[in-house]
């Protein structure tokens, strides 16, 4: 498997070989520093350890420092732990460039927050019904959540009104259209989870 973490940078047209306009999503990725090795024989399972993006070294405590030292790496702000190691060596650089157009890949992001959201928003009730006499405010209101005098409660779980979105989110099966090799940027097929500017990780298990 090999990932690496990006930034979403926002979403534009591409066209394909047959001039069909694609909506795609433009992320920058890497370029990341492999910054822990883990092992079956020290930890009991494979994976490794990446960073990306550099932060201040006033603003980083003094056990990451010594952390990042043992990579002989700057500073970084996000951390992700990928499943296997696929030959990596501490200090290593991963960037956009180990991905090659056609790649189909994981990405996992938080969804934008929404705030706090009625059931017709958040699960895609239709509301009570039309307006009658006699009856008013009804078109968005989520109708009954229980019974009465058995079991005389709200059962756990009941798909009500609450807060919606800031969730993580994993999206398999996305293409990745073009690589752009100098920049560091991947331009991937359909839209992302998150906002501009939020980080997703990008996984290929092949």
């Amino acid at each position: 498997m090999k990932g690496i973490i990006g930034k979403k940078l926002g979403m534009m047209s591409y066209f394909d070989a047959n001039g069909k306009s694609v909506g795609c999503t433009v992320i920058e990725a890497g370029p990341c520093v492999v910054t822990q090795i883990k092992t079956n024989d020290t930890d009991g399972y494979s994976a490794m350890q990446i960073a990306f993006e550099e932060k201040k070294e006033k603003n980083t405590t003094a056990s990451l420092k010594g952390h990042f030292a043992k990579s002989n790496t700057t500073p970084k702000k996000k951390l992700v732990e990928i499943a296997g190691h696929e030959g990596k060596n501490l200090g290593d650089t991963i960037a956009a460039a180990d991905f090659v157009e056609g790649d189909v890949v994981e990405i996992v992001g938080i969804s934008k927050g929404k705030g706090f959201q009625g059931v017709v928003k958040r699960h895609g009730f239709s509301g009570v019904g039309m307006g009658s006499h006699g009856q008013h405010d009804r078109q968005r209101a989520p109708g009954s959540i229980g019974a009465s005098s058995y079991p005389s409660r709200v059962f756990p779980g009941t798909r009500m009104a609450g807060r919606m979105g800031g969730d993580q989110v994993k999206l398999k099966g996305i293409k990745v259209l073009k690589v752009i090799e100098d920049k560091n940027i991947l331009v991937v097929k359909g839209s992302v989870p998150g906002s501009i500017g939020s980080y997703v990780v990008l996984q290929n298990k092949k």
